[in-house]
């Protein structure tokens, strides 16, 4: 039997935050004069990157990019990181996504947590310009975790938007005959299949929104939904939040505004078809998807996006 507990990311020590540093500004100004920082260059959802790879680069080499927000990210394995979030882009400079050096972060570890807390942040910050209590201008505070109304001081924080992606299944754990459903996206084209997904709505429990996702994108009943892990996604502010659950009706009914197709597949049909091309998997590394799908494969699949 597959083992549907195993942790979504590897068991590994995230960065410290500092957050007792943000006000300090002395602090915050001796570890920016240190040559040994690293700092990222961000602009909303894209960063400065060198051979497929974050640019970062000393605190004087960031300085040159001109003047920006300044963000502590913190602390890992004794050196400093920071963010200096830009408000313009130079398209001569080599402006890159998550999607476009996915292929670096193979195994995820302290650098993809630093970047994906960079450039939630950045995001956050670029569509966050003016106060929702008054209209008024506002101003970072706190290294860029906080944003202060200038005209009724009211004090923004970033917001999270909870996402569950959910792998369902149906028939007797463990056997043969267990299948998956996966379902393909709209722009996807035919070959790219993954997990169901979708935010979770106001007044309804995370069970409840997995449960009402995959009845309304395929037509499936879901009974029994199982925690398996969760993974930061600041595309442009999510939380993925994983679950597994149990199919109660297996007849496919797809909403064709909300997803192309949706098929279930036994371990034995999803090796297949992912080593003939027929179907492509999200790629390993990035997507908690990949890791929901081989969590309950059991092993590794072929191929990938």
């Amino acid at each position: 039997m597959s083992d549907q507990t195993a942790p979504a990311q590897p068991s590994l020590t995230s960065h410290d935050r500092l957050g007792h540093l943000r006000g300090d500004a002395a602090r915050l100004g001796e570890l920016w004069a240190d040559p040994t920082t690293r700092v990222l260059v961000v602009s909303g959802g894209l960063m400065l990157g060198r051979d497929d790879a974050p640019a970062w680069m000393t605190p004087a080499e960031a300085d040159a990019h001109g003047e920006g927000t300044r963000i502590l990210l913190g602390d890992q394995e004794g050196a400093h990181y920071f963010a200096l979030h830009v408000g313009w882009r130079d398209d001569a400079l080599a402006w890159v996504g998550m999607r476009e050096i996915g292929r670096h972060f193979l195994v995820d570890g302290w650098d993809t947590r630093l970047v994906f807390h960079a450039l939630g942040m950045s995001e956050w910050l670029s569509r966050t310009r003016f106060c929702a209590r008054c209209g008024g201008a506002l101003e970072p505070e706190l290294s860029g975790h906080v944003l202060r109304c200038t005209s009724c001081a009211r004090e923004h924080f970033p917001r999270i938007e909870p996402a569950v992606i959910m792998l369902i299944t149906d028939g007797e754990p463990g056997t043969a005959e267990e299948r998956c459903l996966l379902g393909s996206g709209l722009k996807w084209g035919p070959t790219r299949f993954s997990t169901l997904a979708g935010f979770a709505e106001p007044g309804e429990s995370l069970e409840d929104a997995v449960r009402r996702e995959v009845r309304e994108e395929a037509g499936v009943e879901v009974g029994e939904v199982s925690w398996f892990g969760s993974q930061a996604w600041p595309f442009p502010s999510s939380l993925m939040l994983g679950f597994f659950g149990r199919a109660t009706s297996t007849e496919i009914t797809i909403d064709p505004a909300e997803i192309a197709d949706a098929r279930w597949f036994t371990r034995a049909e999803l090796r297949a078809q992912a080593e003939s091309g027929e179907i492509a998997l999200p790629g390993r590394g990035i997507s908690i998807s990949r890791s929901l799908i081989e969590a309950w494969y059991g092993g590794e699949l072929p191929g990938e996006w």
